[in-house]
């Protein structure tokens, strides 16, 4: 069943057999274990859990998720819900995939990288900027009840609304956790800050300066960072010292260039360029 959003809600009945609670207990460590116990509790293909059980696979085996609590958050995660129709069955391959509006979702291994590097605990908030296809924040509510995230073309956040309010209405309640709005990300989303964790999913070459102010201390913002199309992922910690003073450790999680597209900017409404130089217009 494709939940695309556009698809007809009407008659369709929540098809979740088990809801999501953060104590389910999910067999990780072998195949065949998980995608028995995904058939009964949440009611999925069996082609695709076993496609993204092979995958969780191989990225722990890449080192792109190391414990059991972001494992069980992808398995957790129909990514193939998140793509479009004619993407759909190539899901669970590692490409980046297009989503249309001149952008894509993700692979699965940088999902996965950037997301174990934040660290995300339970009750943390959590900051995306960048909804695009909805994946990632979906990810995240299996990590934290409180998810926002920020879309910038207005369609397709319409759009990924969309999506999270039929797989809502088909049992997936964690989706419930994330807060969604269209609006230009480089300015955060002041009105629920402070956030723990902030994940950027656009290239750009400078930290944001509100993103930053937004984050609390001993915060962390994964981020792709650089010229056009050759930007690097960078953790990025963020230490306040007793007298105030603000200081930021930086870490390249992938040690290669990441191409993302670019954090493009609202002007009086309209998308028009990109937020690379804007630095300095903060100061």
């Amino acid at each position: 069943m494709s939940r695309w959003a556009g698809a007809s809600t009407a008659t369709a009945k929540p098809h979740v057999p088990v809801p999501f609670a953060w104590d389910m207990q999910v067999p990780i460590a072998n195949r065949e274990a998980f995608v028995d116990w995904a058939v009964k509790n949440r009611g999925e293909d069996r082609e695709f859990l076993t496609q993204r059980w092979n995958r969780m696979y191989a990225m722990s085996r890449n080192r792109d998720l190391t414990d059991d609590y972001n494992k069980r958050a992808f398995l957790l995660t129909p990514r193939e819900d998140f793509c479009r129709p004619v993407n759909r069955a190539r899901a669970y391959e590692s490409a980046f995939l297009d989503i249309g509006f001149g952008v894509t979702i993700s692979g699965p291994h940088a999902v996965g990288r950037m997301t174990q590097s934040l660290n995300v605990q339970h009750g943390e908030k959590v900051l995306e900027i960048g909804t695009g296809s909805g994946y990632q924040s979906a990810f995240l509510a299996h990590l934290t009840d409180k998810c926002y995230s920020i879309e910038i073309i207005k369609p397709l956040a319409e759009r990924t609304r969309g999506v999270y309010d039929e797989l809502i209405a088909d049992g997936y309640s964690e989706f419930k956790a994330i807060t969604t709005k269209q609006a230009d990300g480089y300015y955060g989303w002041e009105e629920y800050a402070p956030f723990d964790k902030i994940v950027v999913t656009c290239g750009v070459d400078h930290i944001p300066p509100p993103l930053l102010k937004q984050l609390r201390p001993n915060g962390i913002i994964v981020i792709p960072i650089g010229p056009p199309g050759a930007q690097r992922v960078l953790k990025v910690v963020k230490r306040q010292a007793a007298d105030g003073t603000i200081t930021v450790a930086r870490s390249d999680i992938f040690g290669k260039i990441v191409p993302f597209v670019p954090f493009t900017k609202l002007v009086d409404g309209q998308i028009k360029g990109a937020h690379n130089g804007d630095a300095k217009d903060m100061k």
